[in-house]
């Protein structure tokens, strides 16, 4: 099913998750749920407190990439690239700090460069609730950390200069309006 995507102004975007066990009702459906709603947004991730709930959970799916020729050198790595992330928690971030532009199924129409380190290293429980600790770097890492983000109440607007945030102010004030045109539901602040 899918499910409408909360708009920038919503308090829930605000909020750290909470951690959740494998008996949480209904998270197979909801994990389900998830990709079936960011897939038909077109999105390569989507984090529970995006359709309004506060857990820490996300999930990505980057393997559209794989066919895109700005990710050649990674593609065999991208292909399989779909992973759940319950109770992920960022143990390590290293590398050099890269800008890359960054948009946001919550935030539509606003695309801004953002820095992040390019390798981190993940611990998180899967579907099953098997744990892993992993590293990740590139793209992967990239689209964790944006999706981690949302489970700590941070938005990729958050990491933009002073005035980057000035200049797109208006265009998220618009967007808590529910003055956006999207082709997918979005539930907007009261």
């Amino acid at each position: 099913m899918i499910l409408p995507i909360r708009a920038f102004g919503d308090p829930v975007l605000r909020k750290v998750g909470r951690e959740i066990d494998a008996d949480y009702p209904g998270l197979k459906e909801l994990i389900d749920n998830m990709f079936e709603t960011m897939y038909g947004a077109n999105g390569i991730g989507l984090a529970a407190p995006q359709i309004g709930l506060d857990i820490r959970l996300f999930v990505v799916d980057i393997r559209p990439l794989a066919e895109d020729e700005d990710y050649e050198a990674v593609a065999e790595e991208l292909k399989d690239f779909k992973k759940v992330f319950i109770n992920a928690r960022i143990l390590e971030q290293s590398g050099e700090e890269w800008k890359f532009n960054e948009g946001c199924l919550s935030i539509p129409e606003v695309r801004e460069d953002v820095k992040r380190k390019e390798t981190i290293v993940v611990d998180y429980w899967d579907e099953n609730f098997v744990h892993h600790t992993e590293t990740f770097s590139d793209i992967r890492a990239r689209v964790i950390q944006h999706e981690y983000d949302h489970i700590e109440g941070i938005l990729f607007t958050d990491h933009l200069s002073a005035l980057k945030k000035k200049l797109v102010k208006g265009k998220l004030q618009k967007i808590a309006k529910g003055e956006v045109d999207v082709n997918y539901k979005m539930r907007f602040p009261k």
